[in-house]
């Protein structure tokens, strides 16, 4: 059973950082969360978890495709509401535009086939621009990290890993070497604005 207390067993004054779904991943300085524990569509539970501290920054990888559209922005609106003014929510999918017959079967909406495939939950795939509507629709500021545009073409900015690791990126998948891409995701940052507009 998930304990708020352990969750919360950080030095004081430490920054709270929060991984989505994190599976059997692991960062160290990083609290890791199911979807049992924290339900991207349940505002309770990030109440339950986040009510009286301010997260930093969320981290997701391969988590928003599992949710419809709709679902996304809710699940986004959610996230804005408990980071911090400033905080950062780190998300990756996908790619629909990466030219790649195998990865589009793996990615597609209810995956390759087999009913207990991990992608067999998968409701959309994005591109760059549907992806990072979400989180402007929750009143976030994106910055696009790695994406494939409409030609199929690989656009990529340096990021810290420090800030959220995303193993199934440019640099960290073994897939991928200097010359050839085996697997990409359009990996997004979103940032809560310092100040709110009212």
């Amino acid at each position: 059973m998930f304990e708020p207390a352990q969750f919360f067993g950080l030095k004081k004054g430490g920054i709270l950082k929060v991984v989505i779904g994190s599976g059997n991943t692991k960062y160290q300085g990083w609290y890791h969360t199911q979807e049992d524990e924290l339900n991207l569509l349940d505002q309770n539970t990030f109440e339950k978890l986040f009510s009286n501290r301010g997260v930093a920054i969320f981290l997701a990888e391969h988590v928003w495709e599992h949710l419809t559209f709709e679902e996304g922005i809710i699940a986004a609106q959610n996230c804005f509401k408990f980071l911090k003014p400033g905080g950062l929510l780190r998300v990756a999918v996908p790619d629909r535009f990466f030219k790649n017959e195998w990865y589009q079967n793996m990615v597609q909406v209810g995956g390759p086939g087999p009913k207990d495939h991990p992608a067999a939950s998968h409701k959309i795939v994005y591109d760059y621009k549907s992806f990072s509507q979400v989180f402007q629709e929750a009143g976030f500021n994106t910055n696009l990290l790695e994406y494939c545009d409409e030609d199929g073409c690989f656009h990529y900015k340096y990021w810290n890993q420090e800030d959220g690791m995303i193993g199934r990126s440019y640099r960290f998948d073994t897939r991928n070497s200097g010359d050839s891409l085996g697997m990409v995701s359009i990996i997004l940052d979103a940032y809560k604005p310092l100040i709110i507009e009212p």
